[in-house]
C-alpha cells in the first residue's frame, strides 16, 4: 500500500489475525473534527457506507464530532453515495463575501450561512438520519458553563483562557468550564465510557437535529456558539471537537456499565446496549488526540487501554505529500487563496480525487488482509 497506513490496538489485531476484517466485526465509527480535512476521507466513507458496511444487518454507533459529526448524518441518510458527494461538492464550494476592509468573515456572517447551507442539505430528509434501520447516531457537542453559559466577547475569551490553563493541569478538570453533550438517536445508549469526562446525552430529534449539529461544527470565535437547543439543559453549545476532538473515547465495551453514565439530561436511556465489536475509524492521521485545547500537549497524543480494540486508517505522511502544496486541506486555505475561490476549489478537488486511492487501497487490503501492513495504533 502507498496511501494507506492501517493501524489496530492489540484486541482488534488479535482478533483480525484469527478472523480477518469483516462488516459484522465493527460495531462503532467515529468521524473526527478536523475541519477541511475531514474531505480526503470522502472516498473511504462512500466504500464504507455505500458498500463494505451495506452488507451487514447490525447496528453501528457513528460519533461524531464537527465535521466528523456531518459525514455522520450523512451515513444516515438513504442514498449514503450521493449523500457524501454532495457534502463534499458544496463543502468544497462555501465561500464567505468579505466586506472593504474585512480580512476575514465575521462569526455572525459564518454561522448564518452555515446554518442555511445544513437547512438546505437535511431539509425533509432529517428523518431519514432519525429513523435509520441500523445506524445509531451520537453528536457530540460542547456546552459551556457557568462563565460561558452565554456567549460574550469579554466572558467567553476568559472563559477560554480558563478552560486551556485548567486543561493543561487535568483533562477531566477541564469540565468545570465544558461539558460533553451527545445528542444521541432515540433509545440508543452510548457506546463509550464517560467516566473519563463530565458527560450528558439527549435524545435527538426533528426539533434539535439543525441545532445540534450546527453546534457541533461551531468552532468558538470563527462561529457564533447555538444557545439553548430544544430538549437539552440551556446554555451556550459550541463545537464538539473542543472537549472530544479526535474521540478518544473509552471504547471499551466492557468497561461500559449497564446502567446510566455521567449526568443525563434525558434521565437513563434504557434502550439497547452497545454490543461486542471493532471500533472502524478513518482518520487523517495516526494521533488520536483527545481534546481540541490538548492539540500542543503532546504527551496526550499517545495510544491508551481505551483504543485497544480500534482499526485506524489513515493516510501515509509520505502520500500527503503528494497532494497539493503537499499537505491535507485545512482551514487556513481560505486565508492562503483568499478570494481567489477557484484555486481553493481546484486544490480541494484535486486532494479528493487523489484520496480515491485510500478506498481502493483499503478494499484491496479486505479481500485479503496482509498482517504486514498492519501497524501498532
Amino acid at each position: 500500500m502507498k496511501a494507506l497506513r492501517i493501524y489496530a490496538g492489540p484486541k482488534a489485531r488479535a482478533h483480525i489475525e484469527k478472523n480477518g476484517l469483516q462488516p459484522t466485526d465493527v460495531g462503532v465509527v467515529p468521524g473526527a473534527a478536523g475541519g477541511p480535512k475531514g474531505l480526503i476521507l470522502g472516498p473511504l466513507d462512500r466504500f464504507i457506507f455505500g458498500d463494505w458496511l451495506a452488507r451487514s444487518e447490525h447496528p453501528v454507533h457513528l460519533v461524531g464530532a464537527s465535521i466528523g459529526a456531518w459525514r455522520m448524518a450523512t451515513a444516515c441518510l438513504n442514498k449514503p453515495v450521493a449523500a457524501f458527494g454532495q457534502l463534499e461538492h458544496e463543502y468544497i464550494r462555501q465561500h464567505y463575501q468579505l466586506l472593504p476592509g474585512q480580512k476575514r468573515p465575521t462569526a455572525d456572517a459564518v454561522s448564518e450561512q452555515f446554518g442555511q447551507s445544513l437547512q438546505r442539505f437535511y431539509g425533509g430528509r432529517v428523518h431519514e438520519v432519525l429513523q435509520h434501520a441500523r445506524y445509531r447516531l451520537h453528536i457530540v457537542t460542547s456546552r459551556g458553563r457557568h462563565v460561558l453559559g452565554r456567549e460574550n466577547k469579554i466572558a467567553t475569551p476568559l472563559g477560554y483562557l480558563g478552560a486551556y490553563l485548567t486543561n493543561t493541569l487535568h483533562r477531566k478538570a477541564m469540565g468545570a468550564w465544558l461539558e460533553r453533550v451527545v445528542f444521541s438517536s432515540a433509545g440508543a445508549s452510548l457506546p463509550f465510557s464517560t467516566s473519563d469526562y463530565r458527560t450528558r446525552q439527549v435524545t435527538l430529534s426533528e426539533d434539535n437535529f439543525n441545532p445540534a449539529l450546527q453546534a457541533s461544527c461551531s468552532i468558538p470565535f470563527m462561529l457564533r456558539c447555538v444557545h439553548n437547543i430544544p430538549g437539552a439543559p440551556p446554555g451556550a453549545y459550541w463545537d464538539g471537537g473542543i472537549t472530544d476532538y479526535h474521540l478518544h473515547l473509552n471504547y471499551a465495551i466492557e468497561s461500559i456499565a449497564s446502567g446510566p453514565q455521567g449526568e443525563r439530561a434525558s434521565g437513563a436511556f434504557d434502550g439497547e446496549k452497545p454490543g461486542p465489536g471493532l471500533v472502524l475509524y478513518p482518520h487523517f492521521q495516526k494521533s488520536v488526540i483527545p481534546g481540541w485545547l490538548d492539540k500542543s500537549l503532546t504527551w496526550r497524543h499517545k495510544a491508551t487501554p481505551f483504543l485497544d480494540s480500534m482499526v485506524l486508517l489513515a493516510p501515509d505522511p509520505d502520500w500527503v505529500k503528494t497532494l497539493p502544496h503537499h499537505k491535507l486541506p485545512d482551514r487556513n486555505d481560505f486565508l492562503r487563496y483568499g478570494p481567489d475561490l477557484q484555486a481553493r476549489i481546484k486544490a480541494w478537488t484535486t486532494a479528493v480525487s487523489l484520496s480515491q486511492q485510500l478506498a481502493d487501497e483499503f478494499a484491496d487490503w479486505l479481500a485479503k488482509p496482509d498482517l504486514a501492513n498492519m501497524q501498532s495504533l
